[in-house]
């Protein structure tokens, strides 16, 4: 039978991009509403919030690692991917159960000890899934087949349609002002329950499905188990978990065992022994080891080894781009919430925007040949009784009347996947027809394009604050420009990215440089975390004293227009470097572009 679907993809591009859908609905869901949740539910300060934004989004990248590697010697990609979806569904409903321990105005330890067992889930559980359906993605192809770059961009696009429509409904569930329009800490729960939901029905599709779609042009079944586990292989995971949640809950061990009065001492060793960032050094020491010991492996050929390198030099330009853009979750989420004015006149419900979206994934879904065969029922079920059960969750929900409250502020989260399901199409014809006039830029030239519009977009917001008094708040629309613009970026880099990894890496390492990669990501992620904790207090703050302004690199980062800053010469300064050795780069890819 062939294995050719519409637009000439294998049928199983289709099974993983519904698979990634959902799972990156749960995904960004749950962070559309997560730093908001840590400031107005848990009572945490924005820069605690965003130093956990950041330990948390880094983790999640960096377990990729551990999931490579167990898929790659042992579990292959599919029960990787099964054991990753269950892993993370509980996470999820574990933040849930956080958000019904949240005692409004107070600060509520056992919300905050669930926190972390939810946490702890989601970062292990996606460790094992995100690599192994990323790798997925290249298997179903030949060798140097010119339709993998497109392959990936449609999946890309899987990815922005869950992430598209997450923010509106876990946003839209979880964000819910009362009637001097502040938030309800109560209400977070609902966001996280939707979330839990939508990695529910990724990881049940998968499982019915996988079997008949997931196979190479040859018709043999891809991501099969390598070899039995071992003891000690399945104690590492567990030590693992248990790592992970350690390093979470670092600051309230060395309490535990120290004191309260010894920790909060400053200058006390045990203050200095709490306050070191494990994570951050975790993640960075990470960055450098595993190159090493992947390009110290004597199996690699020479050309194998200049073309890892290639991967190892991009990852590192990958990580400048990443912390500016993150800013999303993170300070640009606090700014839209406490310096955009969001108070717009319109009346339009959950449920619209739930109906909205729902049409939406399945025109997409038509239109990229998702439905054929016996998969039509199947997948048509699970898609009715997942969009049934967030119906029932939104209907027993609390309306929010938007004629007398904001715009939620994790609703801003949707604009850029909006925008990536718009453009992508067309960045697809643009690279195609490109190709055809033998001009289309090499990815490393890609990469440096999409450095440069993510300097761009924060040029846009720094000129909207710059001069602006704090008590003042911007139009909404400067922050949706930026949005716009960064998404440019994202297209020129991300899908790219994900494409020249699956080239340029060997098959038998694939996973493991499939982890390797999203490494850099982690690194971005920390960093992301560390520069928002630096954005200065807003509107209804009370200003900081000039002993606790913060500063990077000599800097003072005293008000916003500084602070954006520092992503524009960061963003700027890594493109115009990658734009200056690209050609180098080129050569080291060995045809391969």
């Amino acid at each position: 039978m062939s294995q050719t679907a519409q637009l000439g993809h294998p049928r199983g591009l289709y099974l993983l991009f519904f698979t990634e859908m959902w799972e990156r609905f749960s995904y960004y869901g749950m962070r559309a509403i997560f730093v908001l949740y840590m400031t107005k539910a848990l009572l945490l300060s924005a820069a605690s919030a965003s130093n956990i934004y950041g330990s948390f989004t880094g983790l999640v990248y960096l377990t990729p690692l551990l999931g490579g590697y167990i898929s790659d010697k042992f579990w292959g990609n599919r029960k990787s991917i099964l054991v990753g979806g269950i892993l993370m569904a509980i996470g999820q409903f574990c933040l849930f159960f956080s958000g019904g321990l949240v005692v409004p105005g107070q600060a509520s330890q056992s919300a905050v000890a669930m926190m972390w067992v939810g946490l702890t889930l989601l970062i292990i559980g996606n460790g094992f899934f995100k690599p192994n359906i990323s790798t997925m993605v290249g298997q179903l192809y030949p060798q140097n087949d010119h339709r993998i770059d497109g392959a990936f961009t449609i999946f890309y696009m899987g990815i922005n349609l869950g992430a598209f429509f997450s923010p509106l409904i876990c946003g839209g569930l979880g964000e819910v002002f009362d009637a001097n329009g502040e938030h309800i800490p109560t209400e977070f729960k609902w966001g996280f329950l939707a979330a839990g939901i939508g990695m529910v029905i990724s990881t049940i599709s998968f499982e019915i499905l996988k079997n008949k779609h997931l196979v190479d042009p040859d018709g043999k079944a891809i991501g099969m188990p390598k070899q039995r586990m071992d003891m000690k292989t399945l104690g590492v995971i567990v030590g693992s978990i248990l790592l992970i949640y350690a390093l979470l809950n670092y600051h309230n061990i060395i309490e535990l065992i120290a004191g309260t009065e010894a920790v909060n001492t400053e200058g006390s060793t045990a203050h200095a022994i709490a306050n070191l960032d494990l994570i951050g050094y975790l993640i960075y020491s990470s960055m450098i080891i595993m190159p090493l010991i992947i390009l110290t492996d004597k199996s690699l050929t020479s050309v194998e080894r200049q073309r890892i390198s290639v991967i190892f030099i991009l990852a590192f330009f990958v990580i400048f781009f990443w912390a500016c853009f993150e800013q999303a979750g993170a300070s640009l989420t606090i700014f839209a919430d406490e310096q955009v004015d969001r108070a717009v006149k319109i009346h339009i419900s959950k449920y619209i925007i739930l109906i909205g979206a729902s049409a939406l994934v399945f025109y997409l879904a038509k239109a990229l040949g998702w439905f054929f065969e016996w998969s039509k029922k199947s997948i048509l079920s699970i898609q009715i009784i997942g969009i049934a059960a967030l119906l029932v969750l939104t209907f027993t929900g609390t309306i929010t009347d938007f004629t007398k409250n904001d715009f939620p502020a994790s609703w801003f989260q949707s604009v850029n996947p909006l925008a990536i399901i718009m453009l992508a199409p067309l960045f697809t014809m643009m690279w195609g027809k490109l190709s055809k006039m033998k001009m289309e830029p090499p990815s490393p030239l890609k990469m440096a394009m999409g450095l440069a519009l993510v300097s761009l977009g924060y040029v846009i917001i720094a000129y909207a604050v710059h001069g602006v008094d704090p008590s003042v708040k911007i139009s909404m629309f400067w922050l949706f420009a930026l949005y716009i613009v960064h998404t440019m970026g994202e297209l020129c880099l991300s899908p790219i990215g994900l494409s020249m990894v699956s080239k340029l890496a060997p098959v038998r390492l694939s996973s493991l440089l499939m982890g390797t990669w999203f490494l850099a990501n982690a690194a971005a992620n920390k960093f992301a975390g560390t520069l928002s904790a630096l954005i200065p207090p807003g509107a209804g703050e009370a200003p900081a004293t000039a002993a606790k302004i913060p500063s990077f690199l000599g800097v003072q980062i005293d008000n916003l227009f500084i602070f954006f800053c520092v992503f524009i010469v960061l963003s700027g300064a890594g493109a115009l470097v990658l734009l200056a050795i690209y050609r180098r780069l080129i050569k080291m890819m060995h045809g391969i572009h």
